[in-house]
């Protein structure tokens, strides 16, 4: 997949399932695109858009997703990702993920979601240099 081949809008909401990218994907458009099991490991996605996405499976290990974004996911591997000052939206759950050494700075979260990610937090994003509960601003 070549960066860039998803500006179009007839590419949104296509099965992607399983796709590796390639790196940088800045500013790509994912909105209610099939995204399970996708490789974004290490890819830079700053200012892409995956809202309401299915993401289920899919590694965004180290993948750095700063600045204004909108998503949710489901048993994804986010592990050492940079969520710095992301949106996510209402519904978004981060149960069943892995998010060891997440960043989760600036990330504005509902209180139950907060609570639950507090309980299962830990690490240091290897990136930024955060620990984990401090960016969910655990007590």
């Amino acid at each position: 997949m070549v960066a860039g081949s998803l500006q179009r809008k007839e590419d949104r909401k296509k099965n992607l399932a399983l796709t590796p990218f390639a790196k940088p994907l800045i500013k790509q458009d994912f909105k209610t695109s099939i995204l399970r099991q996708a490789n974004f490991k290490g890819t830079k996605l700053l200012g892409a858009s995956i809202f309401d996405a299915d993401l289920t499976g899919a590694d965004l290990s180290e993948a750095d997703l700063r600045t204004d974004n909108s998503f949710s996911y489901l048993l994804a591997n986010l592990s050492n990702m940079n969520l710095e000052s992301t949106t996510v939206t209402g519904n978004t759950s981060f149960k069943g993920s892995n998010i060891t050494g997440v960043d989760f700075k600036d990330v504005p979260l509902r209180d139950d979601e907060r609570e639950y990610l507090c309980k299962v937090a830990d690490g240091v994003n290897p990136t930024t240099g955060n620990a984990t509960r401090d960016t969910l601003l655990c007590n």
